[in-house]
């Protein structure tokens, strides 16, 4: 396999992830996903959506690496665990949604600032 070959291969792969992600949080609405999927594709979505990651990107070769390794897989075990009929249901879904960049920055920017008043105030400082 050529560099070439290599560098079409990410490209591919880094745009499946990304549109895997729209319909895995179709997937979290639809009632006929299973709880284990549910988990999987909060994580998958809450991951991909984070400021933080589990290993930060400033360090050289890891820091990229947790998101080229870690957020596949996490997109590859979520989609295993959905039924496939449900999961083409979920990529429609997602198709034809209006396509909006900041769609679930809302989420994100809640949920974290959630959590830092819970450690404010779990520490006294709020």
């Amino acid at each position: 396999m050529n560099k070439e070959e290599r560098q079409r291969r990410m490209k591919d792969r880094i745009h499946s992830c990304k549109s895997a992600l729209p319909a895995l949080a179709q997937a979290l609405k639809d009632p006929d996903t299973p709880k284990r999927a549910r988990w999987l594709c909060a994580l998958a979505v809450g991951y991909a959506l984070s400021p933080l990651d589990l290993i930060p990107d400033f360090i050289p070769v890891l820091g990229a690496l947790d998101d080229l390794l870690l957020l596949p897989l996490l997109i590859t075990l979520a989609v295993k665990c959905i039924p496939a009929d449900v999961w083409q249901k979920c990529q429609a879904q997602a198709q034809a949604l209006p396509p909006k960049r900041g769609r679930y920055a809302l989420g994100v920017v809640l949920f974290w600032l959630i959590l830092l008043l819970l450690i404010l105030k779990g520490t006294g400082l709020f």
